[in-house]
């Protein structure tokens, strides 16, 4: 067995042959940031795929929820005849997927067949790019996801064939930082954490939440597009255990409007080419009790600014915005301030640790396309020395006239369609693309008819 969980390809060769590994899952990332792709034999993949990589229908990045193929992308369609892209695997992210019985796992890029060119409107190549312009600006971007998720004693059929009502949660109240209900839930958390580990997925530590049966498990801080590969494989690992054990998770944002909505704080800092020094660290002490550099009062000020015109990347469902109610630990204004957690950005840590936590996405983010934003947005500020607004003090909710976050998708997708900055930052075709794809999202919402619906006006109205 290799020592470390990521695997060279002459350790997965040597893997290989002692038996210990048959399959290899050649993914990639969707839009929702779920993983596609092809369960592959390990000798065929190390006698051809590692090499040649794999060929996949393009309508994979034209789908809905539903995988049904969704007219008006020009990036694909029926008249073009939903052909191939080429999955081309990355080996820095091969590793076991410890999970599953003699698994390793690989993250491709996706290019054209054409001309082997990246497509651009691909979740993973938008992240790339963006971490390439900040290493050109002499900058290593870090990160690290904050995952809540609900935990369900159903399985996912039990759940489906139950319509999603009256779900048994593994816990009947409010668990935060509770040892006793957390016991009971390490019939899915325990394996997590250990076998996680063993894919290359460091883990620090797993937490209840502000919610009945709602856990939190966090990931070790890293490069950003090592971060949003963890963190998509965390989700992918947790949601395969719990189905192994009879049960389910849900990283839906806002899974009952009574209970807390499940986050994704996200948590980012810049560091020197090397990766070695922090960069936000510094001497300024006018921002707030820390010291801080002009690049951090810069990204934070870029942030700010265009977060709400980038609202469909942080929060890309219509779900989503069902978290943003005062009091709940989601924020609903726009400020910053230090070690506040009714604040949007949250500024943590000092010197070496000093970072910003966004607090805005959801559990349903796409990482992918959040930090790509975050990145964009940070670093469009870093450019144009934008300054933040001054450090707000007390609680954010009771505070008026703060910028608010958008109150549904449909209001986000009307400042993203407004926004010169995303179309220099992503290009026109990226924009549109997801413009329409968002879009979808919305027209399907707004054609179905909900439960609130039904018990509001089957027989009163």
């Amino acid at each position: 067995m290799s020592e470390s969980p990521h695997l060279s390809l002459t350790a997965l060769k040597n893997l290989v042959a002692g038996g210990e590994i048959d399959t290899i899952l050649t993914v990639f990332p969707d839009h929702y940031g779920r993983l596609m792709g092809k369960r592959i034999c390990a000798q065929f993949f190390l006698d051809y795929t590692h090499e040649h990589g794999i060929h996949a229908c393009d309508y994979l990045l034209t789908t809905d929820m539903d995988m049904n193929p969704v007219p008006g992308f020009t990036f694909a369609n029926w008249e073009r005849g939903y052909g191939d892209f080429h999955g081309v695997p990355d080996y820095h992210s091969l590793r076991r997927a410890a999970w599953l019985p003699k698994s390793a796992l690989i993250l491709c890029d996706l290019v054209n067949e054409a001309d082997h060119q990246p497509i651009a409107v691909s979740p993973r190549a938008i992240l790339k790019r963006q971490v390439q312009i900040a290493h050109e600006l002499g900058f290593t971007a870090k990160g690290a996801s904050e995952l809540e998720y609900f935990m369900f004693k159903d399985s996912y059929d039990d759940a489906r064939s139950k319509n999603y009502h009256n779900l048994a949660t593994f816990s009947a109240y409010i668990e935060d930082y509770h040892m006793l209900q957390g016991t009971r839930e390490e019939v899915v958390n325990a394996p997590a954490r250990r076998l996680l580990n063993q894919s290359g997925v460091p883990v620090e530590f797993s937490k209840g939440e502000w919610g009945p049966g709602q856990h939190e498990l966090n990931i070790r801080y890293c490069e950003l597009l090592e971060m949003a590969d963890r963190h998509t494989i965390f989700k992918q690992c947790l949601k395969e255990i719990a189905d192994q054990h009879g049960h389910s998770v849900s990283f839906m944002a806002k899974f009952d409007e009574s209970l807390a909505g499940s986050s994704c704080h996200m948590h980012v800092s810049l560091w020197d080419s090397a990766g070695a020094v922090n960069r936000f660290a510094g001497k300024q002490t006018d921002l707030g009790p820390f010291a801080a550099s002009e690049t951090f009062r810069w990204f934070l000020g870029g942030w700010m600014k265009y977060a709400p015109e980038l609202m469909p990347f942080f929060a890309p469902t219509v779900n989503a915005y069902k978290r943003y109610q005062a009091g709940s630990w989601a924020p609903t204004g726009l400020a910053w301030s230090y070690d506040n957690r009714t604040a949007g950005f949250r500024v943590v840590g000092r010197e070496s640790s000093l970072r910003i936590e966004s607090r805005i996405c959801g559990a349903d983010v796409n990482p992918y396309l959040g930090y790509a934003a975050v990145l964009a947005a940070g670093l469009t500020g870093v450019r144009e020395k934008i300054e933040p607004p001054a450090m707000f003090q007390g609680d954010v909710y009771a505070a008026a006239n703060l910028p608010q976050v958008p109150k549904s998708l449909d209001q986000a997708l009307q400042r993203l369609r407004d926004s010169q900055m995303a179309r220099t930052a992503f290009g026109d075709a990226v924009v549109d693309h997801y413009l329409h794809f968002y879009q979808t999202e919305w027209d399907a919402y707004q054609r179905s008819v909900s439960d609130w619906e039904r018990r509001r006006y089957f027989e009163q109205i």
